[in-house]
C-alpha cells in the first residue's frame, strides 16, 4: 500500500507541476520575501485553494470558460493545450498559488509574466450571435468572464466537496477579488450574489457559443493524457464537475450527468472518495503552503 501511494503520490505531482519527488523551482522561493503578501493564513483564499476540492474546481472552470467563444479562441489558437496540456496546467497552478501564497512581489511578478504571455493572444471570433469580434487575452470582457468563472466554480466545488470558508463564500469572493485586480480587471465582483448577477448578464447576452470547437474541446478535457494510475479517478472527477453545473450549462456543452437507466450515478459521493484518496497521497498541507508558512515565521507573524 506504501508503495502504491508513493507511485500515485509522484503521478500526480507529475500532473499538477511538471515534477515528481521534490517541488518545481519556483515553490521554495515561496519561502523567500519581505512581506505577508495578500492572503494569510486563516483567510478565505488558504481555506478553499488549500483543500482538494479545487480539483474538481480546476475541470469545472475550464468547462464554464470554454462557452465563450473569445476565451476558446485564445487557448485554441495560441496556446500550447492540446500539444503540452500538463504543461499549461502547471503554469496556471504556479500564478494561483503564487498569488495565494507568495509574497506581493512575487505575486505581481507572476502576474506580469501571465499579462506579457497574453500580449500576443489575438485574433477573432463569431459570438453566439453571430457576430464576428476582436479580441485579446487581455481585454477586460475576457479576463472578467475568466475571473467570475473561476470564483462561481471554487464557491459551488467548495460548498460541496470541501469545508466552511472563514468568512463564508462572500470573503472568498471579496480577497480573490484581489487576483482579478492584478490582473487588470475593473471593480470585479465582491459576494457571491455579484458573481450570479454578472453570470446571468453573460448568459443572457447571447455571446456564449456552444459549436464544433466547443465540443473538440470538451472531449479534450474529458480525455487529457493522463497515466494510467490516473485515469478512473479523473473520469469520476470529470462526471462530478459536470453534476455540479447549473442544467442550462451542461446543455450546451453537451454533457449531462452519468445515470444507470433512469437513476444518477452516485457521482458526488464518489468524487468525494476520490479526493480523499488524493489528499491522503499528498498531505493536508501542501509544498506551496508550508514554503508560505516558513516566509510568515521568518518575519514575525505569531499566526503563521
Amino acid at each position: 500500500m506504501r508503495n502504491y501511494l508513493t507511485e500515485y503520490r509522484h503521478e500526480l505531482q507529475r500532473t499538477f507541476t511538471g515534477t515528481s519527488g521534490t517541488p518545481p523551482e519556483w515553490v521554495p522561493r515561496l519561502a523567500e520575501g519581505h512581506d505577508a503578501g495578500y492572503h494569510l493564513p486563516g483567510s478565505a483564499v488558504w481555506s478553499v485553494h488549500g483543500h482538494v476540492a479545487t480539483i474538481v474546481a480546476g475541470i469545472r472552470v475550464l468547462l464554464m470558460q470554454a462557452l465563450h467563444p473569445g476565451a476558446l479562441a485564445g487557448v485554441y489558437e495560441h496556446s500550447g493545450f492540446q500539444k503540452d496540456p500538463l504543461g499549461r496546467l502547471a503554469n496556471t497552478i504556479r500564478w494561483i498559488f503564487t498569488v495565494t501564497y507568495g509574497s506581493t512581489e512575487d505575486a505581481q511578478a507572476a502576474t506580469t509574466r501571465v499579462r506579457k504571455i497574453h500580449e500576443r493572444v489575438r485574433g477573432t471570433y463569431v459570438d453566439g450571435k453571430g457576430i464576428q469580434r476582436d479580441y485579446a487575452a487581455n481585454d477586460p470582457e475576457l479576463l472578467r468572464w475568466v475571473h467570475i468563472t473561476y470564483a462561481d466554480s471554487f464557491i459551488t466545488a467548495n460548498r460541496i466537496w470541501g469545508r466552511p470558508i472563514p468568512g463564508g463564500a462572500d470573503a472568498y469572493v471579496r480577497e480573490w477579488a484581489t487576483a482579478g485586480r492584478l490582473m487588470g480587471i475593473e471593480d470585479p465582483p465582491l459576494t457571491e450574489a455579484e458573481v450570479r448577477e454578472e453570470l446571468e448578464q453573460w448568459y443572457a447576452s447571447g455571446i456564449l457559443r456552444a459549436d464544433e470547437r466547443l465540443a473538440e474541446t470538451v472531449w479534450f478535457i474529458r480525455h487529457p493524457p493522463l497515466s494510467p494510475m490516473l485515469r478512473p479517478g479523473y473520469r469520476i472527477l470529470f462526471a462530478a464537475a459536470v453534476a455540479s453545473l447549473e442544467p442550462r450549462y451542461q446543455d450546451m456543452l453537451g454533457l449531462r450527468p452519468p445515470r444507470f437507466g433512469p437513476i444518477p450515478l452516485p457521482v458526488i459521493t464518489s468524487a468525494r472518495a476520490v479526493l480523499g484518496m488524493v489528499r491522503l497521497a499528498l498531505g493536508s498541507h501542501g509544498p506551496s503552503e508550508q514554503a508560505a508558512l516558513r516566509r510568515l515565521q521568518r518575519l514575525g507573524y505569531a499566526d503563521a
